[in-house]
């Protein structure tokens, strides 16, 4: 599958054939990492601009019920992304069966080396903020392979962020800001029914050790573009990811100090 055949998918909402021209030519994580670098390309030469990136498969709870078994990433781009007071709305009608997610995404104020010390990473921190994701699979009823999942974009398709936070309202070292984030907890629902529940440190053991994982995973592979201020980073799931259709709401209860969100889907 050519990244223009990849872009194709994605901006119409359609699976992934079977036929030989599909998914299995993507054999390997390089491979297909190699593959969704080139479509990136493909959506800036088009004129998008890239904001940030989804850190997917944090959530270790998760991984044997989608047979993925490490963290993967991709880029979120002025096109999927959405800023809000706390409550928003989000237009899904052309994401491929989409389902939702609820993270703690945090943006950068300037560039952390690769080998950062959670501490030196703390000092690259501007905001902390809660976030819904909307992720999607082009591939028929959620079954993929690792490989696949990373060349669809980390299975980005929207994100909504919240009130953003300065950091130093939440910590002022990296010890407890990890500690902040890792033991707050949501609870999931769809209108007023209770649909699932979560804690930070269900993400490779809470929000500021994913982000640690993935700057030097970002750094370790060839071709990838270094992050720079004002990148921003969804940082995986508390919960399992669940369907979401048009004219649903959803909120996400976040414990404080972390804000609630909610989101209608149109």
């Amino acid at each position: 599958m050519t990244p223009e055949t990849l872009l194709h998918h994605d901006d119409h909402g359609t699976l992934w054939s079977d036929d030989g021209s599909g998914a299995s030519a993507f054999a390997d994580a390089a491979g297909a990492y190699q593959a969704a670098l080139a479509m990136r390309a493909l959506r800036i030469d088009r004129g998008e601009q890239p904001l940030g990136y989804k850190v997917g498969f944090t959530n270790r709870n998760i991984w044997s019920r989608y047979n993925v078994f490490a963290p993967i990433w991709g880029t979120v781009w002025n096109t999927t992304l959405t800023w809000c007071d706390g409550q928003g709305s989000l237009r899904i009608s052309g994401a491929c069966q989409p389902r939702i997610e609820p993270e703690c995404v945090i943006g950068l104020r300037s560039t952390p080396r690769p080998d950062a010390s959670l501490d030196e990473l703390f000092e690259a921190i501007d905001w902390v903020a809660t976030g819904f994701e909307v992720v999607q699979s082009h591939r028929p009823d959620w079954k993929f392979s690792a490989p696949e999942t990373i060349a669809d974009n980390a299975l980005h398709a929207r994100l909504l962020v919240g009130p953003r936070r300065p950091v130093t309202q939440l910590a002022h070292d990296a010890t407890t800001l990890h500690a902040v984030l890792a033991s707050a907890t949501v609870a999931l629902h769809r209108g007023d029914v209770p649909i699932d529940e979560g804690v930070g440190s269900n993400v490779l053991d809470g929000p500021l050790l994913a982000l640690h994982h993935f700057v030097r995973e970002l750094h370790a592979c060839p071709g990838a573009p270094d992050l720079k201020p004002g990148d921003l980073v969804s940082t995986g799931t508390w919960t399992d990811a669940w369907p979401v259709r048009p004219g649903e709401r959803w909120s996400a209860r976040f414990a404080p100090p972390l804000h609630e969100l909610s989101v209608r889907f149109e």
